[in-house]
């Protein structure tokens, strides 16, 4: 797989981890200044990278803004990783990057990790000659890590640049949030150790702060048994390691002294294949600790010498840090590469989800369309309630020969009967209530099924969603009712000068405004089709031909046309209303829609930043290799 890939199968599996790897000499131990000689790097490090170049800072900078603006809210398989990419990123950035880039030539910190009852604290204790780390058989032993350096050094820890995120204390503390300094006289300035939680502790916490410690490592120095090095959890941290391209050395602790050297063997044989062979190896066999839980001196003193001469050569601390920064600025891009691709998965099934809600609600709206032009609305209580109104047989035995007398009819109807009207009227609010719930629940139903069917979506899902908004009914009757009133100021506006209307006024109004109703649920201009003639198109036409008396023949259809796109109108206000309880949700948790794009162009800033820095030869040895 790319680097990329591997790394987030590597940040899949550990969580925040970021390893190191190698610069050393396992056969010679040859010391610090062959280090940097091997490297490249001579200078010594102070203050900007030897280039010169101020774009690298300003360039991880918005990096760093782009990383913490991404979200990868809904539920996809890249989600996680993304999610734990970009927080292993910027931690990263926070805790290593930004501030090392800014004091190049401050100590070098040494993160001790391994894997749980390996010897860490032991070993670190027995470096600086004092009793800084707590040691014991409970499990976890370390719970917040302990950094330990020259009271010379002290200053630069304590500011926080470093790791900012912890809080800096005097004394031990169970809280992984906080960073416990000590000072030890006997380890030399310009070298820090730092005891971190178990890589494989049982509590999540520990493991977690293992991870970013590592990330935060100018070194690694890996800490295993004879009995544990085999285990796949360092194995995972190690490969990550070696894409990084960045400085460890590993501790085989605790050999039995028959078989230092197959175990010795098999561990350089396991690195080789790994393409860790050339990191230092030291083997410390089984031995006694004194009073004070220290290693005996002989046992130490081949890594303890390592790192003294290591510490007093700038040029060697300067070559590890550029080692380490090197490796680390090269692995950004594909790492973020994959995130602007985890980011465009997102935006495109945010996508997908709207898409899924609007179908499901323009298949309503069409609905509603249709049933305004099928005659569905003239059958049942309507249609009754028409007849009755209107007086069919009366309305076809007289239309021919006395259209206008049938106008005054229907007034004087009104006039003194009012009961007709008004259960047209409440026929007509029941009947197309009836049809706006049904779109809705249907529509409601398709959508909350589509989304089930997406793991995105399935996640968003409430069951109320399965149904239309429990206030649906109230704002349907609302509906109608305005559009009732809305096809009355219509009628009134329309024939406002019109001796019809001035000499009938309300009665003529509402008598003529059930009557467009009626047109709108026929087809339009009142054209009979096979349907409207089986649910009573003869009522039709008569109200037809008393809208034509009063209005005129392009009248009416005005009349029925604006009526009609007004109810759709309002039909689609609220079916839209209904869709955005989907919509609000996949707002909620969609990506800005340039994310991806501004994490591209940040990483690639960052790149181009890097290849014209001091840092560009640091890279590591296998950059852009396919890894299997």
């Amino acid at each position: 797989m790319s680097l990329a890939r591997d790394w987030l199968s590597y940040l899949v599996s550990v969580g925040h981890a970021l390893a190191v790897t190698t610069n050393g000499d396992p056969a010679h131990l040859s010391g610090a200044p062959a280090v940097a000689a091997r490297t490249g790097f001579t200078d010594a490090g102070r203050g900007r990278p030897a280039t010169g170049d101020d774009h690298l800072p300003d360039a991880l900078t918005g990096l760093r803004a782009a990383i913490g603006a991404a979200r990868f809210s809904l539920a996809l398989p890249s989600a996680e990783p993304a999610e734990r990419i970009g927080a292993a990123l910027a931690d990263q950035l926070d805790d290593y990057l930004l501030p090392r880039l800014s004091r190049l030539d401050a100590p070098l910190l040494v993160v001790v990790g391994g894997s749980t009852g390996a010897g860490k604290s032991t070993l670190v204790n027995s470096l600086v000659q004092a009793r800084v780390s707590a040691v014991g058989v409970l499990r976890p032993t370390t719970r917040s890590p302990v950094l330990v350096c020259n009271p010379a050094d002290s200053p630069w820890f304590r500011r926080g640049e470093l790791l900012p995120g912890l809080t800096r204390t005097n004394h031990p503390s169970a809280d992984p949030g906080t960073l416990h300094l000590v000072t030890a006289p006997a380890l030399p300035p310009g070298l820090a150790f730092l005891d971190a939680p178990d890589i494989d502790s049982v509590v999540d916490a520990n493991r977690a702060l293992a991870g970013q410690l590592l990330a935060a490592a100018d070194l690694w120095l890996f800490v295993t048994t004879a009995a544990r090095y085999a285990d796949a959890v360092p194995w995972e941290l190690l490969h990550g390691a070696r894409a990084r391209g960045a400085a460890i050395a590993l501790v085989l602790d605790r050999v039995p002294a028959e078989a230092t050297d197959e175990v010795a063997a098999h561990l350089a044989e396991m690195l080789a294949e790994q393409d860790l062979g050339s990191a230092p190896l030291f083997v410390l066999p089984e031995t006694w600790v004194d009073g004070q839980g220290l290693l005996p001196d002989r046992v130490t003193a081949p890594l303890a010498d390592w790192f003294a001469r290591l510490a007093a050569d700038a040029d060697a601390r300067s070559a590890v840090v550029r080692q380490t920064l090197g490796g680390a600025l090269a692995a950004l891009q594909p790492a973020v590469r994959s995130l602007a691709e985890a980011a465009d998965e997102q935006v495109s099934a945010a996508d997908a989800l709207d898409d899924r809600v609007r179908a499901a609600y323009r298949a309503a709206n069409r609905t509603v369309e249709q049933g305004l032009r099928d005659g569905r609305m003239l059958r049942g209580e309507v249609l009754a309630r028409w007849q009755d109104f209107i007086g069919t047989s009366e309305f076809l035995r007289t239309l021919e020969a006395r259209i206008g007398r049938l106008r005054d009819r229907v007034v004087a109807a009104f006039g003194r009967r009012p009961a007709p009207a008004v259960q047209l009227r409440d026929a007509i609010e029941s009947q197309l209530s009836i049809l706006l719930l049904g779109v809705a629940a249907e529509a409601a139903e398709h959508a909350y099924t589509g989304w089930k069917a997406h793991p995105a979506g399935a996640a968003l899902l409430e069951p109320g969603l399965a149904h239309h908004s429990p206030d649906l009914p109230e704002r349907v009757e609302r509906l109608i009712r305005d559009w009732q009133r809305g096809v009355l100021e219509l009628v009134h506006a329309e024939g406002g000068d019109r001796r019809f209307v001035a000499r009938t006024a309300a009665y003529a109004v509402n008598a003529t405004g059930l009557v467009v109703m009626i047109a709108v649920f026929a087809s339009t201009a009142f054209i009979p089709t096979g349907l409207e003639v089986a649910t009573g198109a003869g009522t039709t036409v008569a109200g037809q031909a008393v809208l034509q008396a009063i209005f005129g023949d392009q009248a009416v259809r005005t009349l029925a046309g604006k009526a009609r796109e007004d109810l759709l109108k309002r039909v689609r206000f609220l079916l839209d209303a209904e869709a955005a309880r989907y919509l609000a949700r996949t707002e909620q948790s969609r990506p800005a829609a340039r994310t991806a794009a501004e994490l591209r162009r940040a990483a690639d800033r960052v790149e181009t930043a890097r290849l014209h820095s001091g840092f560009a030869s640091a890279a590591p040895a296998d950059e852009g290799r396919q890894h299997p």
